[in-house]
């Protein structure tokens, strides 16, 4: 690398925007496959501490070239033309990458497909540059497991320090918190965006389900899963998510993904979106569960919300608690989901279904039943028909107490626009009920961990969300890097 590229890198690249990347490449001071190279180059240097990306895209560098000639000669496709972007490891890629949701059993598992997400990021000139490690199976193997831990991947650290990484999108948040990409996709079943988003100091987007397709996904559930964008600013993660939306007929629930057609993204970017806005304070939800110092930052947080012109509607009663959802849903649905996509994979391909999974860890238990396989096996046994009556049960009862009651009718009550909570709690509410929220880093502990608050709404209410988030980020400017 020349030494004009080296200064790029250093002086630059490790806060560079989407925006700034974009303006280098059409005045002609930077390419994408230079800035690809350039990422390629800290990943080296900079994996081995975080052990954040399982495996780069060995067409990267090629696909960078091709995107420049096609810039000269067409101009750029969309504000992603050129830049490069981590995958988690559970979306397919059909390219010289694995797909594998950190397991051993599917090591050498290639998909046939992109997944819907690859193809529109592709559509967009994005450069797919690597898989980042997650914690195993969605964080669905064990109950016992460590947030970013895989067979196949190892331990993803914290590049804060020895702290919580999160999970299960724990590799995409350590992986854009070190600055290895501009922009990852994660993805959420409940918490596994916005709680390594928090742990990170990055912003994650975790979108209404229906927002952006899951085709092509490892599944987790049917009604609850969904990918997101995780970036180092509001800005970068919003553009993201603007180009990911849209209707897939093999995914159905995307057709109300129109809801969004109309925003314009750019001008939601508001510094001052907050002024006048009601934001709700659930304090039951997080109370007794959050450290004395997570709650003093907490506060901290809502006094500069109030600077920023938001009122603060505190100690709301959302009329029910995350425990009493419960994960009846997950257990049913886990099962039924994992075996359809496996058993339309290649027939190459070995493992067929979950019982296939549980037997491979079983004859490779030393490297990969450091924690068990509790969960894997309690799923198992459920029936794989989805007609439990414990099943529909859960299904019904969390969508009302999650969507009408926590997210509706309370919001309603008390005339807020969204809630607002300490790192990731209450994330199971939109989790159930397939609502959005987006994290958004706020400050540090004395210990130097990092600590975001999640702005909540009701569905398809992103626009609003992420316009609050980045009036507190432009407000507070809270993120240091590494």
């Amino acid at each position: 690398m020349d030494e004009r590229l080296q200064s790029l890198q250093t002086d630059w690249l490790e806060e560079a925007t989407i925006h700034s990347m974009q303006d280098k490449m059409e005045n002609g001071e930077l390419t994408s496959e230079a800035l690809t190279l350039m990422y390629l180059d800290t990943i080296s240097k900079r994996n081995s501490n975080t052990n954040a990306v399982l495996e780069m895209n060995p067409g990267a560098v090629q696909i960078a070239k091709g995107l420049d000639a096609e810039r000269l000669d067409q101009g750029p496709r969309s504000l992603l033309h050129g830049i490069p972007v981590l995958l988690k490891d559970n979306m397919g890629t059909k390219d010289g990458m694995h797909t594998s949701c950190g397991s051993l059993a599917l090591k050498d598992f290639y998909a046939e497909e992109d997944s819907y997400i690859v193809k529109k990021l592709r559509a967009a000139g994005a450069v797919i540059l690597g898989k980042t490690n997650m914690t195993e199976w969605a964080n669905f193997m064990s109950d016992r497991m460590t947030n970013g831990w895989s067979s196949r991947g190892g331990q993803v650290n914290n590049p804060y320090g020895l702290f919580d990484v999160g999970g299960s999108s724990s590799g995409a948040a350590a992986a854009i918190a070190a600055n290895m990409a501009a922009v990852a996709i994660g993805t959420e079943t409940t918490g596994s965006i916005l709680n390594p988003s928090a742990q990170n100091s990055i912003v994650g987007i975790k979108p209404t389900v229906g927002a952006i397709s899951r085709t092509g996904i490892i599944p987790l559930s049917y009604s609850q899963d969904t990918p997101g964008p995780m970036a180092r600013t509001v800005e970068d993660a919003a553009i993201t998510f603007s180009l990911l939306i849209g209707f897939d007929e093999e995914d159905p629930v995307t057709y109300e993904a129109s809801k969004l057609d109309e925003t314009n993204w750019r001008t939601i970017l508001d510094s001052e979106a907050l002024q006048g806005v009601r934001i709700g304070v659930a304090r039951m939800i997080f109370e007794r569960e959050a450290s004395s110092e997570r709650i003093s930052l907490f506060e901290n947080a809502l006094e500069r919300l109030k600077k920023a012109g938001a009122i603060i509607v505190d100690d709301i009663n959302l009329g029910t608690m995350e425990n009493e959802l419960g994960y009846n849903v997950l257990l049913y649905e886990f099962k039924a989901a994992l075996n359809a996509y496996l058993g339309k994979t290649s027939a190459k391909n070995p493992i067929r279904t979950l019982a296939d999974v549980i037997q491979f860890n079983n004859g490779h238990a030393k490297e990969t039943l450091k924690f068990g396989q509790v969960m894997l096996e309690k799923v198992e046994r459920t029936s794989g028909t989805l007609t439990e009556r414990d099943y529909v049960e859960a299904l019904v009862r969390n969508r009302h107490l999650a969507g009408d009651i926590a997210l509706g009718k309370a919001l309603d009550e008390h005339n807020v626009q969204a809630l607002v909570f300490p790192q990731d709690h209450g994330c199971s509410f939109g989790a159930a009920a397939g609502y959005p929220s987006v994290t958004v880093p706020a400050a540090y502990s004395e210990a130097g961990e990092p600590f975001g608050i999640t702005f909540s709404g009701r569905a398809y209410s992103e626009p609003k969300l992420i316009s609050y988030a980045y009036a507190f980020e432009q407000f507070v400017k809270a993120r240091q890097k590494p």
